[in-house]
C-alpha cells in the first residue's frame, strides 16, 4: 500500500480516504455544518472549498466535474443553486474551523467545521488612505509656504528711514549751478549783460574822482 504524501491516512486506502472526505463534504453542504475530528476537518476543507469554487463557476462543466466526487444529485443542486449565490462576492475562506475540545471515550480533539454564509463587508482602507494623503499634501503645502516666506525675506531690501528734522544744507555753489541749469538761456544771457554794466560803472568811477 503506497504511503501517503501529508499525515496519516484516513481509512484503508486512498480510495477509502477518498470517498470519506467526499462523504463529509456531501453532509456540509446539506446541514451548512458539522462536528468531526479535527484531522478530518482540517483534511476535507480544501475538497469543500474546490468544490465550491465549481459551484460558482456554474456552467455545466463545472457540474460534471462535482458530481465525478459527489454522486448525489440533491446534493449537487443545493450546492450550484443555494450555496454559490451565498458566497459569490467572497475570493475564497468559504469554511470555518472552531476547535470544540476532546472528545469523551477516546479523548480526540474535535472540531466544528461550517460554511461561511454571511454577505461579505468591505474595509474601509480606501478612505485611510485618502486622509493619510491629504494630511501629507497639507504638510506639504504648509512647508513650501514657510520656505516661500524665508527666501522674500532674504531677497527684500531694508527700507531707509528719512529723518525730516535732520535735513542737510547743500553748498551754495551747487545750488548755483543748479539754478543755472534750470534757468532759460535768455535769462541767463540778460543777468550776464547786467554783470558787465555794473563792473564798467564801477570801473568808470574811479577814473572820474581822480580827474577832479
Amino acid at each position: 500500500m503506497p504511503r501517503p504524501t501529508k499525515g496519516p491516512r484516513l481509512g484503508g486506502g486512498p480510495a477509502h480516504e477518498r470517498l470519506m472526505l467526499n462523504n463529509l463534504a456531501s453532509s456540509l453542504f446539506i446541514h451548512k455544518a458539522i462536528t468531526t475530528t479535527q484531522t478530518k476537518a482540517k483534511r476535507m476543507q480544501p475538497v469543500a472549498e474546490k468544490l465550491v469554487s465549481l459551484a460558482k463557476r456554474g456552467d455545466l462543466h463545472a457540474r460534471r466535474q462535482t458530481m465525478a466526487d459527489i454522486t448525489d444529485k440533491n446534493v449537487v443542486h443545493e450546492l450550484f443553486a443555494n450555496i454559490a449565490p451565498l458566497v459569490q462576492d467572497r475570493n475564497g475562506g468559504y469554511t470555518r474551523i472552531t476547535k470544540l475540545g476532546f472528545r469523551k471515550g477516546d479523548n480526540a480533539p474535535m472540531a466544528l467545521i461550517e460554511l461561511v454564509l454571511e454577505p461579505v463587508v468591505a474595509k474601509p482602507a480606501r478612505a485611510k488612505a485618502k486622509v493619510a494623503n491629504a494630511v501629507k499634501a497639507t504638510a506639504a503645502a504648509v512647508v513650501a509656504e514657510e520656505v516661500v516666506e524665508e527666501v522674500a525675506a532674504e531677497h527684500t531690501e531694508p527700507e531707509t528711514v528719512v529723518d525730516e528734522n535732520i535735513v542737510e544744507e547743500a553748498p551754495a555753489e551747487v545750488v548755483a549751478e543748479e539754478v543755472v541749469a534750470e534757468a532759460p538761456v535768455e535769462e541767463v544771457v540778460e543777468a550776464a549783460a547786467e554783470e558787465a554794466e555794473v563792473a564798467e560803472a564801477a570801473a568808470e568811477a574811479p577814473e572820474a574822482d581822480e580827474a577832479k
